[in-house]
């Protein structure tokens, strides 16, 4: 009788560990990111080559398919996620931030805030992301704001007329960064490549 017990602990101690280590992996806990972990890490970008490559493993696919990441091959597109300002502490709402980048080592590049589902947050701001190709010069939608990458990410427009991210309604969110047709380089040493951008803390509202 002890030994079947034994036998029957065992079996559900391996399922539940099982079961629990490939949701982990699979990026299907609750709040989990799908982008929040991988092999490359960049300055707190992170980001899993093995998106959009032959060498995805099953749990890869899963996040893939699981949050609709729709991945391109990675010789089209590498994605970074950062969850974190340069300060260490979580992305949120409360808060506003400066977002400053350089040339990317890409044909076309892009930021887009998504919130802790991974979704795009429910506001008619029309400010969710920004794009810059090789030129360096810097778009919202259509049009062509100016040179060079500087941006706010608030739940409010700020003041004047520069970039703009939105997190309004966003709570806790990770900016995204999508290299389009990435250099060479960038693939085989990420790290000495991508100067990626940095997410410095302004201010942040106390709740009341």
């Amino acid at each position: 009788m002890r030994r079947a017990f034994v036998y029957l602990f065992a079996v559900a101690a391996g399922c539940g560990i099982g079961i629990g280590s490939a949701l982990a992996m699979a990026g299907l806990l609750p709040g989990a990111n799908p982008l929040a972990f991988g092999n490359v890490d960049v300055d707190g970008w992170r980001s899993d080559f093995a998106i959009g490559s032959e060498a995805a493993d099953a749990y890869t696919r899963a996040r893939v398919a699981r949050h609709g990441l729709l991945a391109l091959a990675k010789s089209e597109a590498v994605y970074f996620t950062r969850t974190t300002d340069d300060a260490g502490q979580p992305l949120r709402e409360a808060c506003t931030y400066r977002l400053t980048t350089g040339a990317m080592p890409a044909g076309w590049w892009s930021i887009t805030l998504y919130n802790a589902d991974s979704m795009l947050p429910d506001n008619d701001d029309a400010a969710l992301s920004i794009n810059a190709g090789q030129d360096m010069a810097a778009r919202i939608g259509d049009e062509i704001v100016g040179q060079g990458v500087g941006a706010t990410v608030a739940p409010r427009r700020p003041e004047g007329r520069g970039l703009w991210i939105s997190s309004r309604n966003a709570g806790r969110f990770d900016l995204t960064l999508r290299l389009y047709m990435p250099n060479d380089a960038l693939l085989t040493d990420p790290a000495d490549v991508l100067r990626p951008p940095r997410i410095e803390p302004l201010a942040c509202e106390v709740a009341a």
